[in-house]
């Protein structure tokens, strides 16, 4: 079983009993901390996808410590300048453990329902007034092949026939 997961801005494949490294978090060290912004989860080949995430989930992680990063040097230089530059950086981090994925509430990728259709528009009506998406729509439903690419004028031009 794993798990995207939002945590300070960046998104994980986490799974139990993981070691993640993290942007820092204000936690303090053993604390436990949630994350309910859970994008996937996969588990035993069943897979929840979130639009844009998937409600009800969370993954629990224990705050293991507080460290910094490797030094990373960035050195700009323009040559016959005499122009030059060094500086240095190091990232706070945040040493996690996932210690579960839970899914309590979400639907399964199976039993989910699928996305209403959009109403074709009757023959009468004006062809101009209607947005790209629903022109590509009736381009579907006509059987038009290479509809994607189409403009709209083409769009027009290939449903008006």
């Amino acid at each position: 079983m794993y798990a995207i997961v939002e945590i300070a801005g960046q998104q994980f494949k986490v799974a139990k009993d993981q070691k993640v490294y993290v942007h820092r978090l204000q936690e303090a060290e053993g604390s436990k901390v949630t994350f309910d912004n859970v994008m996937l989860v996969e588990d035993k080949g069943n897979v929840t996808i979130g639009a844009p995430a998937i409600a009800g989930a969370g993954v629990t992680a224990k705050v293991l410590g507080h460290l910094k990063g490797d030094k990373v040097i960035v050195f700009k230089k323009k040559r016959r300048k005499g122009y030059k530059k060094k500086n240095g950086h190091r990232q706070y981090l945040t040493e996690i453990q996932i210690e579960g994925i839970s899914v309590s509430g979400a639907e399964k990728a199976a039993a989910k329902k699928e996305a209403p259709k959009a109403e074709p528009k009757a023959e009468g009506t004006d062809l101009s007034s209607m947005t790209v998406a629903e022109l590509k729509a009736a381009a579907k439903e006509a059987g038009i092949k290479g509809y994607t690419s189409l403009k709209k004028a083409e769009l027009i031009e290939a449903l008006s026939k």
